[in-house]
This record gives structure tokens, sequence and C-alpha cells, in this order.
């Protein structure tokens, strides 16, 4: 199993509204993505102070590498992508994408 994790700086004009609605298209394509499984949203919510500005983030889970890498140049994916660029802080230098391979082995 791939677990896509990502971390957002959203502007502070982006109203929740517009986050939601991001999670929203994010959260669809689960319909469409073979292998895409869970999706969960949050704030950040730790207590130590590394968060390093990013207030905001959430995971996939990927039956396995096949289905991320569909995932990643599915339509879909780059329409809700630019979207949610587009509210982060400085473009893309507001994301970071971690994915970890929780494969058992």
């Amino acid at each position: 199993m791939i677990r896509h994790c990502v971390f957002a700086r959203f502007c502070g004009d982006v109203p929740e509204s517009e986050r939601t609605a991001i999670h929203a298209d994010l959260e669809a394509l689960r319909e469409v993505i073979d292998g895409m499984d869970t999706v969960h949203f949050s704030a950040n919510v730790s207590p130590e102070p590394f968060a390093r500005g990013f207030g905001h983030g959430f995971t996939i889970d990927f039956r396995d590498a096949a289905a991320r890498d569909a995932y990643l140049v599915h339509e879909a994916h780059q329409r809700a992508g630019t979207r949610l660029v587009a509210a982060l802080e400085g473009g893309t230098d507001g994301l970071m994408v971690f994915d970890l391979d929780l494969t058992k082995k």
C-alpha cells in the first residue's frame, strides 16, 4: 500500500469553503481511480513546532504504486491539483508531497 501524504500552506485569504471544495474534488476521484482507497483531510494538530507553516494536510491510501501512478496522471487529479496550487502561498512552494510504502515485506 502507498500512503500519499500532501501538506499545504494555504493563502490567508482562501476561505474554508474553497478548501472544502478542493477536498471534495480529490475525494471524488475515488469513484474513477481503481485502487484509490481512504482519503483523510485535517488541519495540523501537532503540538510540536516543526510544521514550517504547513497548516493543512491530507493523505490518500492507494492499493499499490500503479494505482497511485494512475491517479497522478488522471485529468481529474490534474484539475484538482491546479485548483489546490492556486490556493497555496507561493503556488507549488506551498506544497510538500511525501509517499510512504506501507507494503508488508
